[in-house]
């Protein structure tokens, strides 16, 4: 399958019996439109959003690129095996595209990766990443045996939060390794308001009859090897994440936008939520 350029994301879904119907209908709506990437995660409303997830998918499995993620918690050779049948019955299908460690905790990746490639091997799951990886994770998750099949990582990438261009980024693209970008408008109503009342970002927005919102995906989308995951449970909303795949950024924009949102000039901590 090829994968659209822009994901959905689930997160804060399945919070509320009253959201349910709109959240799986504003998924439904996303495949129709080309976003063939769901991103959900076994911690999301303690599995209520990956339940979302199977409602959407229901007669619609093919249409689909699945990612989940599992605790680390659960993260254990026997425990991401236990988890990922957890999560399958959940959303109730046979497999998982891409399996992800949501992020890093006390069990050592070399475990993990383990019970990643059992479920590979079994079929379970086709491919498997991690999320919140910085430069010298990745670095040692790929030495060790079967490491090499990292295919994604995901983490926290945006206009104002351009800390990985510096060292992650390059080395991601360079591998071959698939950036999801997760809040890419970021995370909560106050610090996206932020973002999108940037002047900048308005004025090219602007520019190409676009909403504020279209254009940091745009910007997102511009680079091989990126792709934003932003949740949408409105249709209008929807809609307007899947118009944005067809922004085509130029030059003064970048300058204009990198005035306003500058790129790091040193290697800083993996920004994380």
């Amino acid at each position: 399958m090829t994968l659209s350029g822009i994901g959905q994301g689930t997160w804060n879904m399945g919070e509320r019996a009253a959201d349910k119907a709109a959240e799986v209908r504003a998924l439904q709506l996303g495949l129709d439109l080309g976003m063939t990437v769901i991103d959900t995660a076994e911690m999301y409303a303690d599995g209520g959003a990956e339940k979302v997830v199977g409602e959407a998918l229901a007669g619609r499995r093919s249409e689909a690129y699945l990612v989940s993620k599992v605790l680390p918690q659960n993260a254990s050779r026997q425990g991401v095996v236990a988890a990922c049948e957890k999560s399958l019955k959940r959303m109730k299908v046979d497999h998982i595209d891409l399996y992800l460690l949501h992020w890093q905790g006390s069990v050592p990746f070399a475990e993990t990766l383990e019970g990643l490639l059992a479920l590979k091997q079994a079929g379970k799951i086709h491919e498997f990443g991690v999320s919140n990886f910085d430069l010298a994770q990745m670095k040692a998750a790929t030495a060790l045996a079967g490491g090499d099949a990292i295919e994604a990582n995901q983490v926290l990438y945006n206009l104002r939060r351009r800390g990985i261009e510096w060292d992650l980024l390059p080395w991601c693209q360079e591998r071959g390794v698939l950036l999801m970008a997760y809040s890419p408008l970021e995370s909560n109503r106050k610090e996206q308001e932020r973002l999108l009342a940037e002047p900048a970002l308005q004025a090219v927005a602007a520019r190409h009859q676009a909403t504020p919102a279209q254009i940091a995906l745009a910007w997102l989308l511009r680079q091989d090897g990126v792709m934003p995951i932003p949740k949408a449970a409105s249709e209008a909303h929807v809609r307007a994440n899947a118009a944005a795949m067809a922004l085509r950024l130029d030059q003064e924009d970048l300058a204009q936008l990198d005035k306003s949102f500058a790129p790091p000039r040193r290697a800083t901590p993996l920004d994380m939520l």
